[in-house]
């Protein structure tokens, strides 16, 4: 996706989102230094403080690797900025066969302001439809309100709330948990309790 604004050619910001199946270029540092402001802005996913960059290096090197997973990255003038990840159910859980989840989404700091995360969030959901997942469940900590508006906005519903989620700086924060509907006419039959 291009934004193009034709007054001030030189404002020209180019911005989309992708599935990554390997890392080329810059695109592994580019990651990682994207997840190392996030996590000092305090966007979690997991992480309290940055890991060694070896560390993150390995961590997103096995989310290629690993089955079940599936990367996707925001990039903004090129420059991958934040990621998201698509996470199957085991192959041994046939009873939630039909619900994945979003996992660690996040976006740099410094590319934010222009829709990236809910590009991010929006091509996650398209993936599990092409998948033929019904549902897609989230968590994520009470403490960040954007993501949890961001979520609410895009049709997500809370379900639950864990009061000892998360700690972090030695203090305990509640996690909150959310699902969609992907399918709404297979999931209504669910929710009614008819099927």
């Amino acid at each position: 996706m291009t934004d193009h604004n034709d007054s001030d050619l030189s404002q020209r910001t180019d911005f989309g989102v992708e599935r990554l199946s390997e890392f080329a270029g810059s695109d592994l540092y580019d990651l990682c230094d994207a997840a190392i402001l996030a996590i000092k802005d305090g966007g979690g996913f997991g992480w309290v403080s940055p890991p060694p960059l070896e560390s993150l290096e390995r961590y997103y090197r096995g989310v290629l690797s690993v089955p079940g997973r599936e990367l996707f990255v925001a990039r903004l003038d090129g420059v991958i900025c934040g990621s998201a990840q698509l996470v199957r159910p085991s192959p041994n859980n046939e009873a939630q066969a039909f619900a994945a989840t979003l996992a660690s989404s996040f976006i740099a700091p410094w590319a934010r302001g222009h829709g990236l995360a809910r590009m991010t969030v929006e091509a996650v959901e398209e993936a599990a439809r092409d998948a033929a997942f019904d549902v897609l469940s989230l968590d994520v900590r009470e403490t960040q309100k954007a993501a949890i508006e961001l979520y609410k906005s895009l049709g997500y519903r809370f379900w639950g709330r864990n009061p000892v989620y998360a700690r972090v700086g030695g203090r305990l924060i509640a996690g909150v948990y959310y699902y969609k509907a992907l399918n709404p006419e297979r999931v209504r039959v669910l929710e009614d309790g008819s099927g």
